[in-house]
């Protein structure tokens, strides 16, 4: 049985932090995701308020509709403001989780290089262990023929 390669447990524990960094990223993919789709919906229902007011100071307003509109839009810039934000720092942390993906890849990547380079030399040993015995058994049969 060939031996083990010495570093498999930590190729192993590579290969979890890498899984590990990739179903982070997901996440914060998905974050940012849904972040910028409630900005948009945000910003869609800005518009489309700013001109349901628009339309409604060209009929008339009272000074009381007037400043509902004023304070509703002014309550709506501060959620465009937050959700902003909001996708700022979930872009920020897609970027942080790519940066650590790519990290844990690189890594495994290197002791999984070790891992291939060990398979192969053990192949060759095996290979000129299987030859060696190859060659074992034709010079005995070499030597049995001339005896005979």
């Amino acid at each position: 049985m060939p031996p083990t390669f010495f570093l498999q447990p930590l190729l192993d524990l590579m290969r979890e932090r890498v899984d590990e960094a990739t179903r982070k990223l997901g996440e914060f993919i998905a974050a940012e995701q849904n972040a910028k789709k409630r900005l948009e919906l945000i910003l869609q229902y800005r518009e489309e308020y700013a001109a349901r007011f628009v339309a409604a100071q060209k009929a008339g307003l009272t000074a009381r509709e007037y400043q509902n509109y004023q304070e509703f839009l002014a309550q709506i810039e501060e959620a465009v403001r937050q959700q902003t934000m909001l996708v700022g720092r979930s872009e920020q942390d897609t970027a942080d989780g790519q940066a650590r993906w790519q990290e844990q890849n690189t890594r495994m990547k290197a002791i999984d290089a070790l891992a291939v380079r060990h398979e192969k030399a053990e192949e060759r040993r095996a290979l000129k262990q299987e030859q060696k015995d190859h060659d074992e058994i034709s010079a005995i049969k070499q030597h049995r023929k001339r005896n005979d």
